[in-house]
C-alpha cells in the first residue's frame, strides 16, 4: 500500500461531523486477505484488523492506490483474492477509486462504458488496457453518480471532500477542509497539470486578485478590475491566471458563484431571486443556466434534493 493514499479516506470522512459533533461516517479499513500486516512502499507495514468480509457491510467502498497491482495493472484482470473480495460488495454500493485504485474497478467491469480518470502518468496505459472505459486524463476527479474516480494523491482529497459535500452539504465539507488545511473546493474538471502550480517567487501571482474577487462575488466583476489588483495588463493577468489556476478568470468566477449559490440554497431560506443576486448571477435565469450546466439541476431542484437527502441521512 501507499500510506498517504490509504490515509485519505479515514482522515477526510473521519472529520465530518454534524451540528452536535457526532461522526457522520463510520470508516472501516479492511484487506482482501485475512487480518494481518500489509506491506507499504515505506519502511513500515500496516496492521489491518479486518478481512474482506467487512466489504459486505459497506455503503461506500473506497479503493486507494497500491504500489504493486500485479496482473490488475499489467493485464487488466483481477487476482482471485480481489475477485472474491469484490463479490462481497452489495449491489447498489457506491464505489470510489483513488488514483490507480481505478484499475481495480475497471478490471472488475464497474467502469465499462463510463467516464473515469486516474493519475495522468498511468492514463494512457489505463485506456489501452480498458478500451471500454471513457478515460479523461485531464481532470482531478469524475463523479458518475454511484462510481467515482480520482487522479493521483491530492486529487483523492478533492474527491473525498466532494463526496462529503454531496452527502452533507457545503458547510460540513468546508469545515473538513479547514480542519485539514486544504482548499474547500477544487472543481473535478480542473486540469491535473497546471503549468505553474507554485508561483515563481520572482514573479507576481494572482492570489490577491482571487481573494479580492471572493470578497465581492455579489457585485459585477470585470476582468480589468481583477488585473488591476495585481497591477498587470489584462493580457498578462489572463495568461498568469490560467497558468496558476488551470482555468480562465471567467471560468473560475463562474465556479465560485456556483459554489456560493449552492451554499445559500443549502443553508438559507432566501428566495431563488435573492440567492441569484447574492451569488453574483444577477438574475434567477442566469443562475439557473449556470447550475444546470454545472450540476444538471435547477436551483429549486437542487434545494429540494439536497434537503431531502440531508433529512434521510440525519434519519439514518
Amino acid at each position: 500500500m501507499l500510506p498517504f493514499e490509504l490515509g485519505i479516506a479515514p482522515r477526510i470522512f473521519g472529520l465530518a461531523r454534524d451540528e452536535r459533533r457526532r461522526p457522520l461516517y463510520e470508516v472501516v479499513t479492511c484487506s482482501v486477505r485475512p487480518p494481518g500486516p500489509v506491506a507499504t512502499d515505506a519502511d513500515f507495514a500496516i496492521m489491518v484488523e479486518k478481512g474482506p468480509e467487512a466489504l459486505a457491510t459497506a455503503d461506500t467502498v473506497v479503493v486507494p492506490a497500491s504500489y504493486e497491482l500485479g496482473p490488475v495493472y499489467e493485464e487488466g484482470v483481477l487476482t482471485g483474492e480481489l475477485a472474491a473480495a469484490l463479490a462481497l460488495v452489495r449491489p447498489g454500493t457506491r464505489l470510489v477509486a483513488i488514483c490507480t485504485g481505478g484499475f481495480v474497478l475497471a478490471a472488475a467491469g464497474y467502469l465499462d462504458g463510463r467516464p473515469a480518470t486516474t493519475h495522468w502518468a498511468s492514463a494512457e496505459h489505463f485506456q489501452r488496457l480498458f478500451p471500454r472505459v471513457r478515460v479523461d486524463a485531464d481532470v482531478l476527479f469524475v463523479d458518475d453518480g454511484d462510481v467515482l474516480t480520482s487522479a493521483g494523491v491530492a486529487a483523492g482529497i478533492d474527491l473525498c471532500v466532494h463526496i462529503v459535500r454531496r452527502d452533507h452539504g457545503t458547510a460540513v465539507a468546508n469545515e473538513v477542509a479547514r480542519r485539514t488545511v486544504v482548499p474547500p473546493h477544487r472543481d473535478g474538471g480542473q486540469a491535473q497539470f497546471i503549468e505553474r502550480p507554485v508561483p515563481d517567487p520572482q514573479q507576481s501571482s494572482t492570489t490577491r486578485a482571487r481573494a479580492w474577487a471572493l470578497g465581492r462575488l455579489h457585485e459585477p466583476i470585470q476582468l480589468r478590475d481583477m488585473a488591476a489588483q495585481e497591477s498587470m495588463s489584462v493580457r498578462t493577468f489572463t495568461r498568469r491566471f490560467r497558468e496558476e489556476a488551470g482555468v480562465s478568470p471567467g471560468q473560475w468566477l463562474a465556479r465560485q458563484r456556483v459554489e456560493r449559490a449552492r451554499h445559500l440554497l443549502e443553508s438559507t431560506a432566501l428566495s431563488v431571486d435573492q440567492v441569484a443576486r447574492d451569488a453574483g448571477f444577477g438574475t434567477a435565469q442566469s443562475m439557473r443556466q449556470h447550475l444546470q450546466a454545472a450540476l444538471g439541476v435547477t436551483p429549486t431542484g437542487y434545494r429540494r434534493t439536497f434537503r431531502a437527502e440531508l433529512s434521510t441521512a440525519c434519519g439514518r
